[in-house]
């Protein structure tokens, strides 16, 4: 599946290729759409509050997101699915697709349990519902013909992750990255206590707190949890299909 054309023939795409490679640009034009005025307001009220709460919390709640995400990631091996390398691509994704809408179902289910709880179930809904997330990045990388447990297929996903959910500015810069994958991982730090997990968890954190607000207000909480997780993990699922598109086709002579 990833092995790059010899240069002799030109890559033709078959119609399944045709048709996600168009979905691929218009995803890519979508989420480098410049934000409006209205758009950025949410995050400019976030830095406020930010800068109001002492670098103490910041490195706390960073500590203990660095220390979930690295727990969950060593357990990469317990989430993977091996198919065989000449395995097509619509046949990949149609598991993809049906990975997404299970992780959708079981992270739904999280929320409206969580938010029915109101506060104090809102505290675990924050490491469960990162889990189920990861979970389903794993699974995905591993669909797509990657080795998960690879560090740097760890650092991968990181930044997938990182790009689903972080303001336009950083997104930008993200992208580009991973657009460039291979040229560029052999930048990336070397161990992955060097990652920058302060901006990474800032990012992730005004990315939900505005849509994980009411899920913590009691009786509507349930219903909020609900509707929320699913639509994050959806977002963040078709994010990562993307993320692999760009890298496929990366392989090929397009």
């Amino acid at each position: 599946m990833r092995q790059k054309n010899s240069g002799k023939k030109k890559w033709a795409m078959d119609n399944y290729e045709k048709e996600i490679y168009g979905e691929v640009l218009y995803w890519e034009r979508k989420i480098t759409r410049k934000p409006s005025i209205i758009g950025s307001l949410p995050k400019a009220v976030q830095n406020k509050i930010n800068n109001w709460l002492p670098e103490k919390f910041h490195q706390a709640i960073t500590a203990i997101v660095e220390k979930m995400v690295k727990g969950i990631q060593l357990g990469s091996s317990l989430f993977t699915s091996r198919l065989p390398s000449n395995t097509p691509i619509a046949i990949r994704e149609k598991m993809v697709s049906d990975k997404i809408k299970f992780y959708k179902k079981t992270a739904a289910v999280e929320g409206g349990i969580t938010g029915a709880g109101g506060i104090i179930m809102g505290f675990v809904d924050f490491p469960a519902f990162l889990s189920i997330k990861f979970r389903m990045l794993m699974e995905i990388g591993s669909l797509y013909g990657y080795h998960v447990s690879d560090f740097k297929e760890r650092l991968f996903l990181l930044h997938v992750f990182q790009l689903a959910f972080c303001t336009h500015a950083k997104r930008l810069e993200v992208l580009n990255l991973i657009k460039n994958w291979e040229k560029y991982s052999h930048k990336l730090p070397s161990k992955i206590e060097d990652f920058d997990w302060k901006t990474f968890q800032l990012e992730y954190r005004d990315y939900l707190d505005l849509a994980k607000l009411a899920q913590l207000i009691p009786i509507i909480g349930a219903g909020v949890g609900v509707v929320v997780n699913y639509r994050l993990v959806n977002h963040l699922g078709e994010t990562a299909m993307n993320c692999y598109r760009l890298r496929y086709f990366n392989h090929q002579e397009v």
